[in-house]
């Protein structure tokens, strides 16, 4: 079942990752070289901090991405809700 594009969705407002699901930049140039490319972007819905939320134009997959690679997911106060 494919999801309907976020409202929240604005082409002005966009990423270049790779789709965990269709990855259709895997062959493309231009992504490989970390340019970005005007045909392999995401929509940037918002963020928390670090952590992105996305969604692929080509196949509506929705996710969520920290950009900060490697940190724990430690809340500062020792607040640990789950």
């Amino acid at each position: 079942m494919r999801l309907p594009i976020d409202p929240q969705a604005d082409s002005g407002r966009r990423a270049w990752v790779a789709c965990p699901v269709c990855d259709d930049a895997r062959h493309c140039a231009t992504c490989a070289s970390r340019r970005n490319c005007f045909e392999h972007w995401r929509y940037l819905i918002s963020n928390e901090g670090p952590v992105v939320h996305l969604q692929c134009p080509r196949c509506t997959h929705m996710w969520s991405w920290n950009t900060r690679p490697g940190v724990t997911g430690r809340r500062r106060g020792g607040d640990r809700r789950h």
